[in-house]
């Protein structure tokens, strides 16, 4: 019997691998640890603390990123540890 060779109809199944970049990881784990830290719904003043200590983690884990992008990290966990807004019936 002859063997059936990989050949990409065989591998039709298999998700492409695609890289996230720096910046996409660093956000990812920034929400994680948002949900794991209590962030959401901790007073303002203990969120800024967190983030300041959070963000120069984040500095050291992540060299590639530039400022900017630290800034932007920062902006995008801030917005997430928001609480959710609610309507309210007029």
């Amino acid at each position: 019997m002859a063997k059936k060779q990989n050949s990409p109809r065989y591998q039709a199944h298999s998700a492409p691998t695609s890289q996230k970049s720096p910046l996409d990881e660093a956000r990812d784990e920034l929400f994680q640890h948002i949900m794991r830290c209590g962030v959401i719904g901790a007073e303002q003043e203990h969120q800024q603390e967190w983030f300041d200590a959070t963000i120069a983690y984040f500095a050291e884990r992540y060299p590639e990123l530039t400022k900017l992008e630290l800034t932007q990290l920062r902006t995008l966990g801030e917005r997430f540890a928001q609480p959710l807004k609610t309507k309210q019936a007029v």
